[in-house]
């Protein structure tokens, strides 16, 4: 039997791409971003949006399960093969114009939104300003007042503060993320260390703007921090919130109180999934989303 395990200090293999996968730039803002692309160029578009710390690979495994769809994720600026913002402007109101640009780059007329966490916070304001444009909406652990209060935003904000500014060794890496993300399997650690961070000068650094991010979350301006009660209230497009059950992040009172505001929020809870459903409960994440699509389209 060959040995496959990955040596402690071994750099992580380049994720692998699905057949048909496309990368395309788009300007936005004076900012390139990377749009990957899967699925069938002529089938229903879906558009998907990664978290604070997140990048657009982590959606292939959705799209591997979604052949029929046209599913376009995008690093947000800062992440991934984006470029950094000079301004350090990573407040929603910016990746909000980042979304309407690419969407219009792309020629989406209409399209089914699926945001996790921070892109949660993008897509519900997409989803109240442009609802001509939506089918339906899927947001991933993310509530009114998640991202301000509560343990998981104590959490996120202690992260934030302790971020390494770069590693000696990939071992060193790998032990950040297993302490940091505890229920992420080995497939999911490995495409996470390559998508990133990078080796520069010798050192194992970051591939997202960690500084500027952390900046922002840890010191945000209070005018540009929005206050997303208002803004579900006024969605009208078919909602599914899927929450995980272990989540310190999205409160199930919080979730409650959105479908009693607005009967057209839904929401279905994961058991044995942290706030990273999509990664803690894949295949259950998976069906989910087919079966909240083929209601939404009928």
């Amino acid at each position: 039997m060959i040995d496959t395990a990955i040596a402690p200090d071994q750099a992580p293999a380049a994720p692998e791409r699905l057949a048909g996968e496309r990368e395309s730039f788009v300007l936005s803002g004076g900012l390139r971003l990377r749009v990957r692309e899967w699925g069938n160029p002529a089938g229903p578009p879906i558009v998907l949006l990664h978290g604070l710390r997140g990048f657009s690979g982590t959606w292939r495994r959705l799209a591997a399960a979604l052949p029929d769809y046209r599913l376009v994720a995008i690093d947000q600026r800062g992440r991934g093969e984006s470029d950094w913002d000079p301004r350090r402007d990573y407040y929603t109101d910016a990746y909000l114009a980042d979304l309407e640009t690419v969407v219009d780059a792309l020629a989406l007329t209409r399209f089914v939104l699926i945001g996790h966490s921070m892109g949660g916070a993008t897509a519900y304001v997409y989803a109240a300003r442009h609802p001509e444009r939506l089918s339906a909406l899927i947001v991933e652990d993310i509530a009114p007042g998640s991202s301000v209060r509560g343990e998981g935003a104590a959490r996120i904000r202690a992260e934030m503060a302790a971020l390494p500014p770069d590693f000696a060794t990939w071992a060193e890496a790998r032990d950040y993320w297993r302490r940091t993300r505890p229920s992420i399997d080995e497939a999911g650690l490995e495409q996470r260390l390559a998508e990133s961070l990078c080796e520069r000068g010798g050192r194992i650094g970051w591939r997202y703007d960690a500084a500027g991010i952390s900046e922002t979350r840890l010191n945000p301006d209070p005018a540009r921090v929005i206050d997303l009660w208002p803004v579900v209230d006024a969605i009208t497009v078919p909602t599914l919130v899927i929450r995980g059950a272990k989540s310190d992040f999205c409160a199930l009172e919080a979730v409650n109180e959105m479908h009693q505001r607005n009967p057209r929020i839904a929401a279905v809870t994961v058991m044995d999934a942290s706030h990273y459903v999509h990664d803690d409960q894949p295949v259950m994440f998976e069906r989910i989303i087919r079966e909240f699509l083929s209601r939404a389209a009928k």
